[in-house]
């Protein structure tokens, strides 16, 4: 199918440039395309980091980044790109995505931004490819169930001394009718209902919040940390980037309070026991 450009108005006044191929639409702007540029420019030179090390430096990159939520709710569903404003989900796929397409290129393949989205929607996305709302990868447990599938990631919950953890999902298809995709679709509804229920059967584990630092040896800088929450029906209620400061265990990651992207002025224990709706963590390798 020939790849067309189509440039949207939105409300704010920021050109949205939707590029259809393969009947999968990309929401993106000129401005997304030039942050890009600027990571790559600055990426360059840093051939010589680890993967994880990568991983911290392109988390940095974003500091101070507008904190935005819902930016991925669009409609027809497509893969937006917006590395201008962040929430928590988004930070991490992006900053995985760019580690991946810059740590390639190191290895002779060209940092493009085509290969940026290419990476971002096998990320986001179920099998890494976009037909509905429903292959969005919407609940964390089974994000990191795709993502490790598809060798992208590891769960190291369990080895970093993870307890067995219940999840039981069912906030999305019992709350349809407050989901602009899902309302009045059923067939659409049932999907979702069929994945929470595929999840809801796999074994999941957690480090309770009391446990966190004495099981601190296990992570990593780079590692991918989600906070178990108890809100019924949900999983996760957090992500963001595991970094040692230093000898300080804490994390980076887009902060609905900060209202921006910043390195976490509590200790990543202190944090989880503070939050009065996490009982615990879940940490997750890139590979």
């Amino acid at each position: 199918m020939k790849k067309f450009t189509i440039i949207l108005f939105a409300i704010i006044c920021t050109n949205l440039i939707q590029a259809q191929s393969s009947q999968e639409l990309i929401y993106s702007t000129e401005r997304d395309v030039e942050i890009f540029n600027k990571y790559v420019t600055e990426f360059k030179s840093k051939s010589n980091l680890t993967y994880d090390a990568l991983i911290i430096e392109t988390a940095k990159f974003f500091l101070g980044t507008p904190y935005v939520g819902f930016t991925l709710e669009l409609v027809p569903e497509g893969l937006v790109i917006n590395l201008r404003e962040l929430d928590c989900t988004t930070f991490v796929e992006s900053v995985l995505a760019l580690s991946r397409t810059i740590r390639d290129s190191y290895n002779g393949k060209d940092a493009t931004f085509e290969q940026f989205t290419k990476n971002l929607k096998e990320i986001r996305y179920r099998e890494g490819k976009i037909k509905n709302y429903a292959d969005r990868l919407h609940y964390t447990t089974d994000w990191i169930y795709e993502n490790q599938k598809k060798g992208l990631v590891k769960n190291i919950t369990e080895d970093a001394g993870g307890k067995e953890l219940k999840v039981d999902l069912y906030a999305m298809s019992t709350n349809h009718e407050k989901y602009k995709q899902l309302k009045g679709n059923e067939p659409l509804t049932a999907k979702i209902r069929g994945i929470e229920q595929a999840a809801n059967s796999r074994k999941n584990w957690h480090i309770p919040n009391t446990e966190i630092e004495k099981n601190s040896a296990n992570y990593k800088n780079g590692d991918m940390v989600g906070f178990v929450t108890t809100f019924k029906g949900m999983d996760l209620s957090h992500v963001a980037i595991i970094y040692w400061e230093g000898e300080r265990l804490t994390f980076i990651h887009a902060s609905s309070s900060e209202k921006k992207v910043v390195i976490e002025k509590h200790t990543l224990e202190e944090y989880a026991q503070k939050s009065k709706t996490s009982n615990g963590i879940m940490v997750v390798r890139p590979l």
